[in-house]
């Protein structure tokens, strides 16, 4: 039998991070969101450790630890926070409870698990496949994604990171990515003789992964990533369409899509840097060449060697943004080392990609659904980002004093004085952050 754990916290993107951590570590999970539900599973299926987030909705975590200790003594008890920040918490941890652990979001998912496998020790499973290595998957399908397609927006600085940690910021000017284009298929290259294929992204079902319902919640996914440090990836589907998003300690470094569209040649002619008919040239060159695109189009003078690190950038954001429009789908996160192989990563901070996702995705039907003028917000307890983590306007700056559960969105939007899809667009952003919640 595996070793049991309970791990209990209500972000339930972290939660369902966490219990596929520890389940691929060799551990049975039972997890929970509330205290309440977090005692009634201890009592059915007595755990042999437990980790616990101090602040839930119903109770303190330390509440729930009295309880579950009055049940078992001897229960390992490991806290995770991010609200009781600082080192005078965590001595009070070990004191009281002997804590074998107490760990600060955001936080080292590997740590943690080493710090369960003390107190409770487990056989650990052979690794998951990467999703990518576990399906073999339609490249190059040519369909367009469902619902309206808009230009997308791009500013023209990107920081990317390259070989020996090189990192760099480049300054461009800003690009439209416009909707997508029929280009014919001419330019799918095949594989390099000796080199291995491009990975692919995966739709959900690998085995070792867990899977979920893709509605509202990428910001948390993205977030639940940033706050445990995990490397892996988040695969998301709808259809036929298939992207996956590479983390490095919980930052999205790559991005990957089966959609023929979202292809290094589609997007330089959806930026408008080479025209369809070059492109379909330089593509039929590729094939018979059996070389890369890029590589033709520099060949040709039509990219610059040094252009290409911007373009593979923005191409990459890209793809990550347009998943921000998804109302459903599905979503599969594994952890694998799959990222270090890529030659060339972002350098976003998940806080603003969030926010920009959510500003030029989102439709303004879409934020009147998530919020509505009557509601009041108030600023959020245990937020998952500081504000100094968050690039805000001068007006969003001066607008966020003004959030004290006092004022409805309506009054808020009048003390703007911006459009209103704008004003929704920063404010649903600042709740997917968890800086703002409703007001019950």
């Amino acid at each position: 039998m595996a070793p049991r754990i309970l791990v209990v916290d209500d972000n339930q993107e972290l939660l369902s991070l966490l219990t596929q951590l520890f389940e691929d570590a060799g551990y049975e999970v039972v997890g929970a969101s509330r205290g309440k539900q977090a005692i009634e599973a201890a009592r059915a299926q007595p755990p042999g450790c437990a980790v616990l987030d101090i602040l839930l909705p119903d109770m303190m975590g330390y509440h729930l630890a009295d309880t579950l200790r009055k049940d078992n003594p001897q229960l390992p008890l490991l806290f995770i926070t991010g609200v009781f920040k600082g080192g005078k918490h965590a001595t009070e941890a070990r004191q009281k409870y002997q804590a074998a652990g107490y760990f600060e979001k955001p936080f080292e998912a590997q740590k943690l698990l080493e710090a369960v496998a003390k107190v409770l020790p487990a056989e650990k499973k052979v690794p998951a496949a990467s999703m990518a290595d576990a399906f073999e998957v339609e490249l190059d399908i040519d369909v367009e994604e469902e619902g309206p397609q808009d230009a997308m927006e791009l500013t023209g600085r990107i920081k990317v990171t390259g070989g020996g940690n090189l990192t760099a910021e480049i300054r461009g000017a800003n690009l439209t990515a416009t909707p997508m284009q029929k280009v014919p298929t001419t330019q799918v290259r095949p594989p390099t003789p000796g080199r291995p294929p491009d990975p692919l992204p995966v739709g959900a079902g690998a085995p070792g992964s867990r899977r979920g319902e893709l509605r509202d919640n990428l910001p948390s996914l993205l977030t639940a990533f940033y706050l445990s440090r995990e490397t892996g990836e988040l695969g998301v589907q709808r259809g036929k369409v298939k992207k996956v998003v590479y983390f490095e300690n919980g930052t999205p470094v790559f991005a990957l899509s089966n959609l023929l569209a979202d292809r290094f040649g589609q997007f330089l002619v959806r930026v408008g840097k080479i025209k369809p008919e070059q492109l379909q040239d330089a593509s039929a060159v590729a094939a018979q060449s059996h070389r890369r695109t890029g590589d033709v189009l520099v060949e040709r003078g039509l990219l610059k060697d040094t252009e290409r690190l911007y373009y593979v950038g923005q191409q990459v954001k890209a793809i990550i943004y347009s998943v921000f429009s998804w109302e459903e789908g599905t979503y599969v996160m594994s952890f694998k080392e799959k990222a270090s192989s890529e030659s060339i990563k972002l350098d976003v901070h998940p806080a603003n990609l969030i926010v920009r996702g959510i500003k030029k995705l989102y439709k303004p039907e879409r934020l009147r659904r998530l919020l509505q003028p009557e509601d009041r917000l108030i600023p959020a307890v245990a937020p998952a980002y500081g504000l100094n983590e968050v690039e805000l306007e001068r007006w969003e700056a001066e607008l966020l004093p003004k959030i004290d559960g006092n004022r409805v969105v309506a009054e808020l939007l009048a003390f703007a004085n911006r459009p209103e899809h704008v004003v929704y667009g920063f404010l649903v952003s600042m709740m997917a952050l968890g800086i703002l919640d409703k007001r019950s």
